[in-house]
């Protein structure tokens, strides 16, 4: 990528001149991240998966969208390098319940080795922590947020990463570094496989210090571990659009007249069904 795209990028996080690469340069990059940059899945909601190449999703981001895991860690990890980072990306996966020993896949880790120190930096789990994790064995909190490090239960080698608070409490890694060739196929799969979620069900994440903002479908949903967890039903356009807009900060000029209907339209028909399964 030429250096004119990183340019752009940073301008998206906030942070313009990110000095040279430091801890608490990384710390400050993961926040403006996850604060600036949603995770998202319109596009493929829409019927037209974005590929997952560091250059297309730098330009993405830059221009004002989001992604998943694949594009967000995998900008994010380009982004890294550009600065002189020392970053690895791995094969991940993460899970509905705890105990798992394997690593399926579903997703891209990231680690990062700066001031002598090794950490896990992850943009792309949506509700994962706002800063990165110490690369070793314990717990760590976050304001009112807490984690857990393992080293990989089995016989692969890796870690563990647990997040109690999270619809995916667990996430594994292997710790052999990966390319981004080994997601192409899994990235096929989750964008345009039927029983997919992220065809199944539109998904917006931002986090900051203190929360996490979250639509599924119409649903908005503030997660505040102080004060406790707050929905607002989406009952107009309108509404939907603004909220994209404003509490997730992901722009809409690429989206047409007929692609805001099209996407109203497909969120309505799903969450009128998930009103009826509620009413059992």
């Amino acid at each position: 990528m030429t250096s004119g795209i990183f340019d752009a990028y940073l301008r998206r996080l906030g942070v313009p001149d990110p000095g040279a690469p430091s801890a608490e340069g990384l710390f400050a990059l993961q926040r403006a991240h996850l604060e600036r940059v949603p995770y998202e899945n319109i596009d493929i909601q829409l019927g037209r998966p974005p590929g997952i190449g560091p250059e297309l999703s730098a330009r993405r981001f830059a221009a004002g969208r989001g992604g998943y895991c694949f594009h967000l860690n995998g900008a994010f990890a380009a982004l890294l390098d550009h600065l002189g980072y020392d970053v690895t990306r791995h094969v991940g996966g993460v899970y509905e319940e705890t105990g798992a020993q394997d690593v399926n896949g579903n997703h891209l880790a990231l680690t990062v080795r700066v001031d002598g120190a090794a950490y896990l930096v992850d943009v792309g789990l949506g509700d994962g922590p706002h800063e990165p994790l110490p690369l070793r064995e314990g717990g760590y909190e976050q304001g009112a947020f807490a984690y857990r490090l393992e080293r990989l239960a089995g016989p692969l080698e890796g870690w563990t990463y647990y997040n109690p608070g999270s619809p995916f409490p667990q996430m594994n890694f292997r710790s052999a570094a990966a390319g981004m060739d080994e997601f192409e196929a899994e990235h096929l799969r989750l964008s345009t496989a039927e029983d997919s979620s992220f065809v199944r069900t539109l998904a917006l994440l931002r986090r900051d210090a203190e929360s996490i903002e979250i639509m599924r479908g119409r649903i908005l949903t503030r997660i505040d571990l102080a004060k406790g967890p707050s929905d607002r039903e989406l009952a107009t356009p309108e509404e939907f659009y603004e909220a994209i807009a404003t509490v997730f900060g992901r722009k809409l000029d690429d989206l047409t007249p007929t692609d805001r209907a099209a996407l109203w339209d497909r969120v309505s028909q799903a969450h009128e069904a998930w009103l009826a399964a509620q009413r059992g």
